[in-house]
């Protein structure tokens, strides 16, 4: 059983997902649960996934602990499965989705239970003296931003994102080389090549960008200084189309 939440960024919600993890690992006919994440937190819904790839389960049951459930979700999910399952072929049980939450029949007894306590928790106490924060300016010189415009959200942008801001913390990009800072954008304009990202100070695109092409840009770009051929796009004026093979996945191969 994978319980799939979106983030977790600190200790405490770690913790609290490896305790509902140990919850479902106590019931019937569950031989092993694990917590993971669609977007920032490891293990990563990927990571998870290949680590029990080979393994003896019969099958792995997804549950996305996630309100509301967006058929976008859903779709990039089966999606993503499809990619990583022809990125590293054999040795797959059969998985399975979970319907969600709220399609629950019990989901009415579990919301009375939470506005009852709700109804009896303590007042949380008005601020009249909020106090001036002050904030440190970034020293970092490198930017990457994460498109996450509709197009690139349906082609699984949260993902990437995730896995950049995890490896970002793995590598110590902030304070490394010139130091990286990464954010999301509302849209970066060339839609037909989602997921797109963008790296500054050069203002380089990338498209069609998968978990190992964030790799590659880390390694290469980032702390390189070098543009990744294989998914940069250049603006030459002209519409370009994604560089895909025939199975529909992108490819790490130069077109001209």
């Amino acid at each position: 059983m994978l319980l799939l939440a979106k983030s977790a960024f600190a200790a405490a919600p770690h913790a609290e997902m490896r305790r509902i993890a140990a919850t479902v690992e106590a019931l019937p006919g569950v031989a092993a649960a694990l917590a993971c994440y669609s977007e920032q937190g490891q293990p990563s819904l990927r990571e998870a996934l290949l680590s029990l790839r080979g393994g003896s389960h019969d099958a792995i049951r997804i549950v996305p602990l996630v309100l509301p459930l967006e058929p976008g979700f859903l779709n990039w999910m089966t999606r993503s499965l499809k990619r990583w399952q022809a990125e590293s072929p054999g040795g797959w049980p059969p998985i399975r989705i979970a319907r969600d939450i709220a399609g629950s029949p019990l989901f009415g007894s579990l919301l009375q239970d939470l506005v009852e306590g709700a109804a009896t928790a303590p007042a949380i106490p008005a601020d009249d003296a909020a106090k001036l924060e002050g904030s440190l300016v970034p020293a970092q010189k490198r930017r990457v931003l994460v498109c996450e415009g509709g197009a690139c959200n349906a082609a699984g942008a949260d993902a990437i994102w995730g896995h950049l801001r995890n490896v970002q913390a793995h590598r110590k990009l902030r304070v490394t080389g010139d130091g990286t800072m990464t954010a999301k954008a509302t849209c970066l304009g060339p839609c037909n090549l989602a997921p797109v990202l963008q790296v500054f100070p050069e203002g380089t695109y990338y498209g069609g960008v998968t978990e190992a092409a964030v790799d590659r840009i880390v390694e290469e770009h980032l702390l390189g200084g070098r543009v990744v051929q294989d998914f940069a796009y250049e603006p030459t004026g002209r519409k370009q189309r994604l560089r895909v093979a025939a199975d529909n996945f992108p490819i790490n191969r130069r077109v001209t």
